[in-house]
């Protein structure tokens, strides 16, 4: 949506090149993921470093020669740290921000540590894999992500990452929370958000093919908003029907329910206020149409 966007505001006609910058857009996705599982690791490792300093003080008090370690030895976070495969991943994209502004690691630890989340967690006689899971999950869903400062430096360290961070960050709480048991001895595997490869290609393909049928596209609803001004429609909510027509009637894969709803969602979270309801609406209508009209070339089972 963002690349349409971009060429409707310049009224460019380069394609190719918006296209190279749609495919660096969606490989970059992947950087924040793994930066962002990057910031448990380093999190854990600064209080691993800080208690280690700390009782090799000379004048270190007993609490400081001994400390609580339930949060350096939770094994959920001893296992991101020790994940080959994530470790690899961070190293071979060269994603060392964190080191490079440890600071905005301090932040998060020192409010994690400051939270009744931790406390309790620290305090309790025995600790279980759903304890060690759930504290994970708090410190990135209700530390990490919440962070202004965090957002600010990753929205200015890559712009496209402002739309991206929702999107990550569902996906790794999600991914948190579904961690079994089984995590502890076949180590942590790094995902495919989303399937990367596969979407990329599906990404640029409908960037293109939205484009070069827009004028077509438009005319399936000009008629069809009796109560809308149809030049005085938001930009952003022609750019989603065309979008979606685009998925209706060129991906035969993809289901229509799966096309409606998604582009619903889209029009709450980036348009206008009555933008869902005016885009469900004219879907809705141009579905029972293509119907009708034999225009929806849909394979597969349970598509329609």
């Amino acid at each position: 949506m963002q690349s349409i966007f971009a060429m409707h505001q310049t009224q460019s006609d380069r394609i190719d090149s918006q296209e190279k910058f749609l495919e660096n857009s969606l490989r970059v996705l992947h950087d924040l993921y793994l930066l962002m599982l990057s910031a448990l690791i380093e999190v854990h490792k600064t209080e691993e470093r800080f208690l280690e300093k700390s009782a090799q003080k000379h004048l270190a008090t007993a609490a400081e020669k001994n400390p609580n370690k339930r949060f350096i030895e939770n094994p959920i976070l001893i296992a991101l740290s020790e994940s080959t495969d994530l470790n690899k991943q961070i190293a071979e994209r060269k994603l060392n921000n964190w080191d490079l502004h440890s600071d905005y690691i301090n932040l998060m630890l020192t409010e994690l540590k400051s939270s009744d989340v931790y406390q309790n967690y620290m305090s309790l006689e025995t600790v279980d894999f759903e304890a060690h899971k759930d504290l994970v999950a708090f410190l990135f869903a209700d530390v990490i992500v919440p962070n202004d400062k965090v957002y600010e430096y990753l929205e200015d360290f890559k712009m496209t990452w402002a739309d991206d961070f929702p999107v990550v960050n569902t996906h790794i709480i999600k991914e948190l929370k579904a961690l079994k048991p089984t995590v502890l001895t076949n180590g942590f595997k790094v995902s495919k958000l989303y399937k990367m490869q596969k979407d990329e290609g599906f990404g640029v393909e409908l960037f293109r093919k939205t484009i070069l049928n827009e004028k077509q596209f438009y005319k399936f609803y000009e008629n069809k908003t009796p109560n809308w001004d149809i030049d005085r429609i938001a930009e952003v909510d022609v750019i989603l029907l065309n979008m979606a027509i685009c998925e209706l009637t060129k991906f035969p894969s993809i289901p229509v329910k799966v096309t409606l709803n998604e582009y619903v969602e889209i029009a709450k979270e980036y348009s206008t206020p009555n933008s869902s309801k005016f885009i469900n609406g004219v879907l809705d209508a141009l579905v029972q149409e293509f119907k009708t009209s034999n225009q929806l070339p849909k394979t597969g089972r349970g598509l329609l």
